[in-house]
C-alpha cells in the first residue's frame, strides 16, 4: 500500500536560498534542497486536516520525502553547469513584525496608530529604523525532483494513502495549490510540475556533511531540528529514514530526535 501511495513531482525556478539554521545574520543556502522545504512545497499543493481522537484539528498525513534529485536547469541549454552554482543578493530585509495586539489597539483607537517606518526616517544613520542591509548566498538556476510518500497519522484507519496520492496528482496535473509553493524563502516562488521523462541528474557527487532534515514543532514551543548526513551520488540524495527498498538506498539516521532512555 505504501509503494501506491510514492509521488514524484518536478519543481525549479530561478532563485532558491534553503538556509543553514547555524547562521544567523548573514544567509547561505545548503548547495541542495532539505527535505523540510520539500515537505514544505508538497503540502502547498496538498495538506489536509482532520480531528484527531480528542477533537483537535491535525494533519490527516505528513508527506515522507524519500529522494531529492538535482537536476540540470534544462532552459540554460548547453551553458547548464555540472554543479549547483551560488549568487550573492545584498538587500533590504524588515528587523521585526507588528504585534497583533498593537493592530488591535489600533483598530480599536485608531488615533493611536503609528506608521512603521522601513526607511531611514526616525534615525540619523542609513541602516533605517526597521531595516537592515544583509547578504544573502542563494542558488539561482535550479531543479529538482522529489519523490514521497504518503504517511497517515495512526488515528485515522479510514482513508487509505491511495487516495491522497490521487487527490495530489490531479492537483499537480492541473497546476492547482493552496499557495504558491517556494524555495525556502517566500520570495523565491517555485514551478512545479509533472515529470515528463526527460529530466536529465546532474552527475554531481559529493558528501554535504550534516544539513537539516525537518523541525519537529511541539506545542509548548519546544521546537527539535533534526539533522542527517547528506550524501549527493549522481545528483541524487536519498533521505528516507523508512526501511530500505533496495541494498543500494541505506535508510538514513535523523540526528536530535533521539529519545532519552
Amino acid at each position: 500500500m505504501a509503494d501506491k501511495a510514492i509521488v514524484t513531482v518536478k519543481v525549479w525556478g530561478d532563485l532558491a536560498c534553503f538556509t543553514r539554521p547555524e547562521l544567523k545574520v548573514e544567509r547561505l543556502s545548503y548547495p541542495i534542497m532539505t527535505p523540510s522545504a520539500a515537505r514544505g512545497i508538497l503540502d502547498a499543493i496538498l495538506f489536509k486536516k482532520k480531528a484527531d481522537a480528542g477533537g483537535r484539528l491535525v494533519a490527516a498525513f505528513h508527506w515522507h520525502i524519500r529522494r531529492i534529485t538535482a537536476l540540470r536547469p534544462w532552459w540554460l541549454g548547453e551553458n547548464a553547469p555540472d554543479r549547483p552554482q551560488f549568487i550573492s543578493i545584498r538587500r533590504n530585509e524588515i528587523q521585526g513584525k507588528i504585534a497583533p495586539r498593537t493592530v488591535a489597539g489600533w483598530i480599536n483607537d485608531p488615533s493611536s496608530a503609528e506608521p512603521y517606518l522601513v526607511d531611514s526616517a526616525g534615525r540619523g544613520g542609513a541602516d533605517g529604523q526597521n531595516r537592515t542591509q544583509r547578504n544573502t548566498l542563494a542558488l539561482r538556476d535550479i531543479a529538482y525532483l522529489i519523490e514521497a510518500s504518503v504517511n497517515m497519522q495512526s488515528f485515522d484507519a479510514v482513508d487509505p494513502p491511495i487516495k491522497y496520492r490521487e487527490m495530489f496528482q490531479r492537483r499537480l496535473e492541473k497546476g492547482q495549490c493552496f499557495h504558491r509553493p517556494y524555495f525556502g524563502c517566500r520570495e523565491f516562488a517555485c514551478q512545479f510540475g509533472v515529470p515528463d521523462g526527460t529530466e536529465k541528474p546532474l552527475p554531481w557527487t559529493e558528501s554535504l556533511g550534516l544539513i537539516l532534515y525537518h523541525i519537529e514543532f511541539g506545542p509548548d514551543g519546544n521546537n527539535k531540528p533534526g539533522f542527517f548526513m547528506a550524501d549527493v551520488k549522481n545528483g541524487v540524495m536519498n533521505c528516507d529514514t523508512a526501511p530500505p527498498d533496495c541494498a543500494a538506498w541505506p535508510p538514513v539516521r535523523v540526528l536530535g530526535w533521539e529519545k532519552s532512555a
